[in-house]
């Protein structure tokens, strides 16, 4: 071992001047940034176990009470008030630990350094190296926290250069935003894919973020017809993106382009869901899997067992090659949700997320409306042109006015519905 003298030391720089530079370096900040995050989630742990003894303490108590001379309204009271807070102190448990590692991230801005605070949201088995995947999506990571909601949470949609022209989806679809019901400040938190240059240049003339990731296994610029080659490539191709967010340790909720917006969805989403998805056709129970899912519109959040979700639902291509993404996920849904994942479902009542599948025709419950059931893009634009004019009509009303949507004749017929 060779001793170093403390003059040495004071030759170059004062030993405290020494410390107190590698106390301000970023790494050293990035540092204890993560202790302070294990720190915190230690002390979760030990809040929810200790609230665990106390409910069973109590219980305990309770009942020898009960086989005694009565039970006591205090202890009564303070044990319906402690139950319910364990029970979601558990619940919350999967989502903590995520979010712990989200605190210490934004701190820090953009790049290596949140990569690093979301570590476990990424270190899955055939991940790849997080070089390989910045290489794949560059800029993505400097993008998102200028995006996300403060829970961070991205909304996400994708386009191509006939969706992305004047006139047609996206202008629709950002119009939505700005005629619906207090909801105009989601656009800043939206995300728009662009599928090819010319939807990028687009979308950068109307959206403050865009992002290109271009699909380049197919021509997918046009309108392309439903379920050809170029609209499976480009359906397909949209998953990688949201797949990359998650591993970056965010939120997302994607929704379609042809999806109108017109109150805030988030209050109707469960907090404790993985998946909350819409559906074609909804049975009365958001958690059976039963329910016809609906890929055009869904929130999942950034855990470990979603990301390793994405990568099975990506791959399960392979096993139903004729189908797309969303088929591909109603035949899956049952592995994922009884398998060593656990996925939690749940689905959106279509009351409140409309669809032409299942069309309801009124106006006062309604958050969002999708052009499903349609083949066509002109359908889809001229039908919700229509739907936009009905909401602008109904919102310019008494609430004592009942309104009820145009039923949109165009997209039924297109569907062999008359």
């Amino acid at each position: 071992m060779v001793a170093i003298r403390k003059s040495e030391c004071r030759r170059d720089t004062p030993w405290r001047h020494f410390i107190a530079k590698s106390e301000n370096s970023p790494k050293h900040r990035a540092l204890w940034s993560m202790r302070a995050a294990v720190q915190l989630q230690a002390s979760w742990v030990a809040s929810r176990r200790r609230l665990w003894v106390m409910a069973m303490d109590m219980t305990s108590r309770l009942g020898k009470q009960r086989n005694g001379a009565g039970v006591s309204h205090a202890v009564s009271f303070l044990l319906g008030a402690l139950l319910p807070t364990v029970l979601i102190f558990f619940l919350a448990a999967d989502r903590v630990g995520v979010q712990l590692a989200t605190i210490s991230s934004f701190q820090f801005g953009n790049g290596s350094t949140h990569q690093l605070a979301t570590s476990n949201a990424t270190n899955l088995p055939g991940d790849g190296s997080g070089g390989e995947k910045e290489e794949a999506f560059p800029g993505l990571a400097e993008l998102l926290p200028k995006v996300a909601m403060d829970d961070g949470t991205v909304i996400i949609t994708a386009v191509n250069e006939a969706w992305a022209r004047p006139g047609s989806l996206l202008d629709l679809f950002l119009g939505s935003f700005r005629d619906g019901d207090g909801i105009a400040h989601l656009l800043n938190h939206t995300l728009i894919v662009a599928a090819d240059p010319g939807a990028l240049a687009l979308c950068q003339a109307v959206h403050p973020h865009c992002y290109l990731h271009e699909v380049t296994s197919a021509n997918v610029s046009s309108a392309n017809s439903f379920m050809t080659k170029s609209y499976l490539e480009l359906i397909w191709a949209r998953l990688e993106v949201p797949q990359r967010i998650l591993q970056l340790g965010y939120n997302y909720l994607s929704t379609d382009v042809d999806v109108m917006w017109l109150r805030n969805p988030f209050r109707h989403i469960s907090l404790y869901a993985d998946v909350a998805m819409s559906t074609d056709r909804f049975y009365g129970n958001a958690e059976d899997l039963q329910n016809v899912g609906n890929g055009g519109f869904y929130y999942i959040r950034s855990t470990n067992r979603t990301v390793e979700m994405l990568s099975r639902w990506l791959a399960a291509r392979s096993r139903f090659p004729s189908a797309h993404d969303q088929g591909v996920l109603n035949e899956i849904k049952a592995e994922l949700a009884a398998g060593d994942l656990q996925i939690k479902f749940v689905f959106l009542d279509t009351v409140i997320f409309g669809g032409f599948c299942q069309f309801h025709e009124e106006m006062d419950k309604v958050c969002t409306m999708h052009a499903n059931c349609c083949i066509g893009l002109k359908n889809k634009v001229d039908d919700l042109t229509n739907m936009i004019a009905g909401w602008k009509n109904y919102t310019s009303k008494t609430p004592s006015d009942k309104f009820k949507w145009t039923f949109p004749t165009k997209c039924k017929a297109s569907m062999g519905k008359r």
